[in-house]
């Protein structure tokens, strides 16, 4: 027994028992009391998310609804990051985007992907506006710092979407 133990530790290193990072997941969603065709004008501008969102100071683009739309993010603090359009659809009132280039000071994660959808509420007046993300941590190594961990990354995530959908809100409502 000792002996096929040993076989397998040198055939099979205890490194290959380790593993990377799994994606992590994040979702927000808000009611907004406003009609669903008022909202989406607000957030369709794919590269006007400083227009409603308080954690971006600017944000620019090449202006394209479509797949390859690419806009820039600059943060409060300064920090900047890039996103691509995947997915736009006017009838729906949704779009996809994803990670173009990371900047962990900015965010801590190393990619993302991001749908946003805005729909009805059950009598048709008012808006949800709902945010889904899967992502990786900042650091896909096997031991990352605690700041660019899993935890991390969830945390960021759910925060940045809270403080967009409240901002959105806050926009719309007044």
């Amino acid at each position: 027994m000792k002996f096929l133990l040993l076989v397998n530790l040198l055939i099979f290193p205890i490194t290959a028992l380790a593993h990377g990072p799994t994606p992590q997941k994040a979702k927000e969603s808000i009611g907004i009391n406003a009609p669903p065709d008022r909202v989406w004008q607000a957030v369709k501008q794919f590269d006007a998310l400083a227009d409603w969102h308080p954690d971006i100071k600017t944000s620019e683009g090449d202006g394209k609804h479509e797949s390859g739309g690419v806009r820039t993010l600059i943060f409060q603090n300064g920090e900047q990051i890039t996103d691509e359009l995947d997915y736009y659809s006017e009838k729906d009132r949704e779009y996809s985007y994803r990670l173009k280039s990371e900047n962990v000071k900015a965010l801590p994660v190393s990619s993302y992907s991001v749908d946003l959808q805005v729909t009805s509420d059950a009598d048709g007046a008012a808006s949800v506006v709902t945010i889904k993300s899967r992502f990786y941590r900042g650091d896909t190594g096997n031991s990352p710092p605690e700041q660019l961990s899993d935890e991390a990354a969830v945390k960021a995530m759910t925060d940045y979407f809270k403080s967009g959908l409240a901002g959105l809100k806050q926009k719309l409502e007044k």
